[in-house]
């Protein structure tokens, strides 16, 4: 947030005299800078900044509304002192380990305005000073070299764009070579420096001069295309596919494309195989591993049987039904009779059809037959939900694996594998849907020989965000055990939300505004009338009706980004009306997005090294994932930074990662999935018909518990229920389970 009294650009230089505030994770300095003409507070990304340096900014100055006026750096260089008063100032400063003020002084007693360079060529001259060692002597040198070379990968990569914290990112990976690697390879940053994306690359490869048709950048872009559709959900495309949208990408003959490509797979930087029709699928390595991994493992699994143990479930099914006052329907005892003849078991049904009910039968046979129980689900909130359900601890499979971030393993990676299996007997994950294929492999590589694998899910929702399609492609394989549930029990039957869910999945229009009713439709026309209705039932309507918090129990759900009945339009009007502006809440405005205490945020992209802490107790961990929902808890103008409060973590933002944040207020679809609201409402306007699906109007509908609101034309609710078409995703996952 920038205050009132900002001017344009201007470039100042000077003596750094003192810096108030580093933050050694983010590199966000504030300093005093003596010029020839002012004495003046500069603040902004500025890694290893320390007092004596010479520095030279661009950026502008404005007047802080309680600090006064500062310069606001957004690009700085530096260079080293050169006279001696600065020289001790800068080595005094502490910006060398192992150096202090009675240290900084001996140096530069004995070698003057020399000091410097004898540090950076000749440390070991150092040991001559009383004091220090020739051990302490060169760990001096290797701290003074890591500070130029932090210094020439921060000067190198500023000009084209990328910014300080990103530009530290680079030098702790690639250390001292960082320069020169960079210089012969840019595309390298996209594959080994996460934040820093193709498009970033490419600019500094053409701005370096590199050939449009470089193989380098023909290699980068086939992995970016693949990666790209990844996130749309593909493990392979096939080849002519990706050829063509890499031409489109970079403009590139197609013969040279081709012939790049057939080299990466000879060298193995890609896979492939052959299908019918004399199609090539080309796949990214890790998931063609992780795709041709899971089916080996899966069916190890599924080929388990436990027929000894089979006998004992009769009898606890009627001690279950006595207990409850229950009798389970012939399908729900099906399942539960499979949980524990198979190794591998999916149960998978709409709402109403009595899963709920299962767990807590199986967990209550499994306990009568001495098993130890994991519950897990892929995210927080889905968790969280299994948990209330079934009165016992439920972890997200990311907590359950123990995930963390080594730099060597290039991202994330699983304390629980092969070699560190879960200590479990029999482990059920809920919401199946949402697994994509890389998690799905890093699951199975630690469930250990006999351990029974209950996979819950509903296999007519949206799939996975992730690549892959896993649910239903094991289900369509045949290669496990499947249990379906289609029988919509009494209580059930008494939610519209319910009944009508099954409508939409079998292609019946929706039941609308009966009495008593749980699902409503409020006909408008006009986008924005529709708008309108819709931040005026959250903000008015529902609230004063039924008691729902408009911030945290009403969640708008649309099918789109764009437009007026959009993502963007919708966050921007709920957020005037639900979390206006107010002189007691700082904001901060990014790109298009204002920021402001209070607001209600979601996480849009995986981050395996982003640091949280509990709110329970002390502990800490790392990442944070796609589809994460918080809250903006605090905005640190001054440092740049925000605080967000997760569900039970709290995790901190620099300014330059508000990339990764978007306001929730309304999200997609598809950003809904695994979690619960009391209320949804469901804009109905005209999109794109791949956004105008049965499938996602089925899943948006499934994640209201108890209110279902509808806003908009008719016609559209048609189209919806009539459009069974859905995207194909590009997976052999089913082929390679023998389906």
């Amino acid at each position: 947030m920038r205050d009132k009294g900002e001017y344009s650009k201007e470039i100042l230089e000077g003596i750094v005299e003192e810096v108030v505030y580093y933050n050694h994770e983010n590199c966000y300095a504030v300093c005093y800078v003596q010029t020839e003409s002012e004495y003046i507070a500069v603040v902004g990304y500025m890694p290893c900044i320390s007092e004596g340096e010479r520095i030279k900014v661009t950026g502008s100055r404005y007047c802080h509304a309680e600090y006064g006026q500062q310069f606001k750096a957004e690009y700085f260089e530096k260079s080293m002192p050169k006279q001696k008063d600065d020289i001790l100032k800068y080595l005094a400063s502490g910006i060398i380990k192992g150096v202090r003020q009675t240290t900084a002084e001996k140096i530069v007693d004995k070698f003057g305005e020399k000091a410097l360079d004898v540090i950076a060529t000749s440390p070991e001259k150092l040991a001559q000073i009383s004091g220090i060692s020739e051990k302490r002597a060169i760990e001096i040198g290797k701290s003074y070299a890591e500070q130029l070379g932090v210094r020439d990968i921060v000067m190198f990569l500023q000009r084209y764009g990328v910014s300080p914290n990103y530009a530290v990112k680079v030098y702790r990976h690639f250390k001292g070579a960082s320069v020169e690697v960079v210089k012969s390879n840019p595309y390298i940053l996209a594959r080994e420096v996460y934040g820093i994306g193709f498009k970033t690359a490419d600019r500094i490869a053409m701005n370096m001069g590199f050939a449009n048709n470089s193989p380098l950048r023909i290699e980068a872009a086939a992995g970016y295309m693949l990666w790209e559709g990844a996130l749309c959900g593909h493990t392979f495309l096939p080849r002519k596919q990706l050829i063509d949208s890499v031409c489109r990408l970079i403009q590139v003959d197609r013969v040279e494309c081709d012939t790049v490509i057939t080299s990466m797979l000879m060298s193995d930087k890609l896979m492939h195989e052959m299908l019918p029709d004399d199609m090539q699928a080309i796949f990214q390595p890790a998931l063609h591993f992780a795709e041709t991994q899971s089916a080996i493992r899966l069916r190890n699994i599924a080929a388990q049987s436990f027929e000894a143990e089979y006998n004992i479930v009769e009898d606890v099914i009627k001690r279950i039904e006595k207990d409850n006052n229950v009798t389970l329907a012939d399908k729900q005892k099906e399942a539960v009779y499979a949980s524990v003849k198979y190794g591998a078991t999916i149960i998978t049904g709409g709402p109403g059809t009595g899963k709920t009910t299962i767990i807590k039968a199986i967990i209550r046979v499994m306990e009568n037959l001495g098993k130890e129980i994991a519950l897990a689900a892929p995210t927080g909130r889905a968790a969280k939900r299994l948990e209330e359900m079934c009165g016992r601890e439920a972890k997200t499979l990311h907590r359950l694996l123990e995930s963390g971030f080594q730099e060597e393993e290039e991202g994330m990676t699983f304390n629980r594998n092969e070699q560190n299996p879960l200590d479990c007997d029999v482990l059920i994950v809920d919401e199946m849907s949402m697994v994509d294929i890389l998690l799905f492999y890093s699951l199975l590589k630690a469930v250990k020989s006999g351990t029974r694998l209950i996979m819950v899910g509903d296999s007519d929702q949206l799939p996975s965000v992730g690549p892959g399609d896993v649910l239903r492609n094991i289900i369509s394989s045949k290669a496990v055990h499947t249990v379906a549930l289609s029988e919509i029990f009494r209580q059930a039957q008494e939610s519209m939300i319910v009944v009508n869910a099954h409508r939409i999945n079998s292609g019946k229009r929706p039941l609308l505004n009966q009495n008593g009713s749980d699902f409503f439709m409020v006909k408008r026309d006009s986008g924005q009338d529709i708008l309108n209705t819709v931040v005026d039932l959250c903000k008015t309507r529902l609230p004063n009706k039924y008691g729902y918090n408009p911030i945290t129990q009403i969640q708008v759900l649309t099918p789109t980004r764009k437009g007026i009945a959009g993502v963007a339009a919708l966050n921007e009007s709920l957020q005037q009306a639900l979390n206006p502006r107010h002189k007691s809440k700082k904001e901060i405005k990014y790109k298009a997005t204002t920021f402001r205490e209070g607001d209600k945020v979601m996480q849009i992209k995986n981050n395996y090294e982003m640091q949280w802490n509990s709110l329970g107790d002390a502990s800490e961990g790392i990442g944070v994932f796609n589809g994460d929902v918080g809250y903006i808890e605090k905005i640190n103008p001054e440092e740049e930074y925000i605080t967000v409060v997760f569900d039970d973590r709290r995790v901190v933002y620099s300014f330059s990662q508000l990339d990764e944040l978007e306001l929730a207020y309304a999200v997609t679809v598809h950003k809904s999935q695994g979690s619960e609201f009391e209320a949804v409402v469901m804009p109905m306007y005209p999109a794109p018909p791949m956004l105008l699906s049965r499938n996602l109007f089925y899943t948006a509908v499934t994640r209201a518990k108890k209110l279902v609101v509808l806003v908009g034309r008719e016609s559209i609710v048609e189209k919806m229920v009539e459009n069974a078409s859905e995207s194909k995703r590009y997976s052999l996952l089913k082929n390679r389970l023998g389906g």
